[in-house]
């Protein structure tokens, strides 16, 4: 038995290694086909839908980061990102910032935010850590109605592209579309390291068996609160950068609407994949855009949409192509 073993580890092992490499040309193909549709699609579409597109990506992959990989679903992601698109509004608006730091407040305030109602939501579990997200969520959107901070219902309008380290114009959309392809691109290489890192298995050890990891000395609690915060962060980067590509901040982008959209992308492109949220999120902002004439039939044909993939796309768009190829994207 042990000569057996020991003759076939070396093929189990040549074999894993294939399927790494195998994985890894994957991952580059994807990540080639992205980066040709970005630089591509500002010469065939309009460059507002595209910067749309790449910002909910990016909020929809920081959602994924939790839902898919931590197994920690929330309905109140909203709050992170519309929270963040009020803060690099007013920072943009009323302290004339530049975009770079605008955008670094906006992160800080995700963060902040993240921080409590993590550690205050945490310790909860399934259902029951959804509603209390839920709430902090409808807490905040409440805020944002009733806080002259945030212009109440009429939101932060009129918000400045104020020049990117006062020396790039960012006024132009041509311009500030590289700026938000950049913004777009660090997130994906960021989270992408974070799945893939040792912390990104052992999170995925905690998704799996939870009660195994504990045993083994994790310290469950706190890869579940740092994850929480890594996701509120991502998610207020692309919340304060949707505020500064569409001059506005308003109580949609802190609506429980938006928890739920983000949870919609996720499901759709493939939970727990790498690209499926992104797109999920390009299947969602797509039809918003090109069935607007339809008014709110829309809602009727994106929930039309999810039950078809649910009942014949189970792992989701992405997650049906990986099988398919047996690979992991």
């Amino acid at each position: 038995m042990t000569k057996h073993a020991e003759t076939s580890n070396p093929a189990q092992a040549q074999g894993q290694s294939s399927e790494r490499h195998r994985t890894s040309r994957h991952h580059w193909v994807a990540f080639g086909l992205i980066a040709s549709f970005v630089i591509i699609a500002p010469q065939f579409l309009y460059p507002i839908f595209v910067m749309k597109l790449l910002c909910f990506a990016l909020f929809a992959m920081a959602f994924n980061l939790m839902l898919g990989f931590g197994g920690l679903l929330s309905f109140g992601h909203a709050a992170f990102f519309g929270g963040a698109a009020y803060a690099a509004g007013h920072a943009a608006k009323v302290w004339g910032w530049p975009p770079e730091l605008a955008l670094i407040f906006a992160v800080a305030v995700a963060i902040v935010l993240g921080a409590v109602f993590g550690f205050l939501a945490i310790k909860s579990r399934g259902i029951y850590f959804a509603m209390i997200t839920l709430a902090f969520a409808q807490m905040a959107y409440f805020y944002a109605l009733q806080s002259p901070f945030t212009g109440g219902e009429d939101g932060l309008q009129s918000i400045p592209r104020n020049a990117l380290f006062g020396l790039v114009d960012m006024s132009d959309d041509g311009v500030f579309y590289w700026m938000v392809a950049t913004i777009f691109f660090g997130g994906i290489i960021f989270i992408y390291r974070v799945i893939h890192s040792p912390f990104g298995e052992v999170l995925k050890g905690i998704r799996e068996n939870e009660k195994r990891m504990i045993s083994l000395g994790y310290q469950v609690q706190r890869y579940k609160f740092i994850t929480f915060i890594i996701s509120a962060a991502v998610s207020g980067l692309a919340g304060g950068t949707k505020a500064l590509v569409f001059h506005l901040a308003s109580l949609v982008d802190v609506h429980w609407t938006m928890s739920g959209e983000v949870v919609l992308m996720t499901l759709i492109g493939g939970m727990g994949t790498i690209f499926g949220p992104i797109v999920g999120a390009a299947v969602i902002v797509a039809m918003q855009n090109y069935l607007a004439d339809l008014g709110s039939l829309v809602l009727i044909v994106q929930g039309l949409v999810f039950i078809v993939c649910v009942l014949a796309f189970r792992e989701g768009i992405v997650g049906v192509l990986a099988k398919l190829l047996k690979t992991r994207l």
